[in-house]
């Protein structure tokens, strides 16, 4: 897999890196993709032995990694113990391309998701997106809203959001990939978070409890009648030698709208996702 390339994953699931229990359980919850956390999970007197756990679940299991903040002694550490190894590193708190720069030089060709939660991280969105790595952008919603001292809710956080999905799009790296949500047992407002992302443009979500992937993957799977619409938007499409022509349902159907019909086919299509 591309450095700078990431197939559709519609959940991150964490799993602290020094609970041993979690470390086994984590693996066959049924997520998209596995992250062992070595940040903010982990208590400060457990920071060296989850490094070294998380290093041997690595030989074990592939998984992600969330590395501790970057220009640091201890994210330093991390990358030397387990970035060989990993699918890929999340790196919190990322503020510049250079700070980016100095994981990839420990990181040599490992793809990186870097996590924006903080006002000079949203200003800098584009530059960090653009730098070599990157495959992603991961929206930081409580460290984010507790830089900014706003409130909870959706209209706080859309200018957020959507910068990130623009500096995405523009780098041409993959959809942004949404914040954890922390209320583990209130699956309506998992769900209205989720919907909220997706509309954006944002493309799967972090997610701290197993309970929480069902509802994460049926917001970012197509269901039915979007696969359906695809299908006959690419059809008449296809037919119509790639120029503007009507559907067999009365929709007007060119170049964009058969792309949006690809992207939801690709998803739907995707199969078994990497771990």
């Amino acid at each position: 897999m591309s450095a700078r390339a990431l197939p559709p994953l519609r959940s991150f699931l964490f799993a602290p890196g020094h609970d041993a229990k979690l470390l086994e359980r984590v693996f066959i919850a049924g997520a998209d993709a596995v992250m062992l956390d070595l940040e903010d999970a982990v208590p400060e007197h457990a920071k060296e032995r989850a490094r070294e756990m998380v290093a041997d679940a690595l030989r074990r299991r592939p998984a992600w990694v969330r590395v501790n903040a970057p220009r640091t002694e201890r994210c330093a550490r991390d990358l030397e113990a387990v970035a060989a190894a990993a699918l890929g590193v999340r790196v919190p708190k990322v503020e510049s391309a250079q700070e980016v720069a100095w994981v990839a030089a420990r990181a040599p060709g490992v793809s990186l998701c870097c996590t924006i939660e903080t006002a000079r991280g949203v200003l800098a969105a584009a530059e960090i997106a653009a730098a070599p790595q990157v495959a992603q952008l991961v929206f930081g919603a409580v460290d984010l809203r507790a830089d900014l001292r706003s409130e909870p809710g959706e209209l706080p956080t859309l200018y957020a959001r959507s910068h990130l999905v623009l500096a995405s799009r523009a780098a041409g790296i993959a959809a942004p990939c949404d914040s954890a949500f922390t209320r583990i047992e209130d699956d309506a407002g998992l769900r209205r978070e989720a919907e909220f992302a997706r509309s954006l443009g944002f493309f799967g979500k972090s997610a701290i409890h197993p309970r929480q992937l069902a509802t994460i993957h049926a917001v970012f799977t197509p269901d039915a009648a979007q696969v359906t619409w695809a299908r006959r938007v690419l059809a008449a499409f296809e037919a119509a030698g790639g120029a503007a022509t009507r559907s067999a349902g009365g929709e007007m159907v060119d170049i964009p709208v058969a792309l949006r019909a690809r992207q939801i086919l690709a998803v739907s299509e995707e199969g078994e996702p990497e771990r």
